[in-house]
């Protein structure tokens, strides 16, 4: 139960937003958003999650110095990370809004990311 409620809290908070302004001009329905789409976040939300962890602990360990290089370093990766799973940082954004906004896609999310993985 631990589990779901910090996916829940995920799912609230998680967005590449601050990595790239995009913001859409109209949110998609659920039925716009196909179950490839939302495989495809649920599965960069999760490595989103664990580069946030990661880069967080290196950059407060980081010297004053060298912050805005583990900050860039940091953007790369969770851009990357993304990327890699075939969404645009557009897409995500945009998932990661209306999972925000409508229920049902929030839950179709929560149940990608609590599902046991293969």
């Amino acid at each position: 139960m631990h589990r779901v409620r910090t996916i829940a809290a995920i799912v609230g908070m998680l967005s590449v937003v601050s990595l790239t302004p995009a913001y859409a001009q109209g949110q998609p329905t659920t039925a716009a958003i196909s179950d490839q789409k939302l495989d495809q976040a649920a599965a960069a939300m999760a490595r989103v999650n664990s580069l946030h962890r990661s880069y967080q602990e290196k950059l407060t360990q980081a010297p004053p110095d060298q912050q805005n290089s583990v900050i860039a370093e940091a953007s790369n990766a969770l851009q990357e990370a993304v990327t890699e799973q075939g969404l645009s940082i557009d897409e995500y954004n945009t998932i990661i809004k209306t999972a925000q906004n409508d229920p049902a896609v929030r839950d179709k999310l929560v149940q990608r990311l609590a599902a046991p993985k293969e």
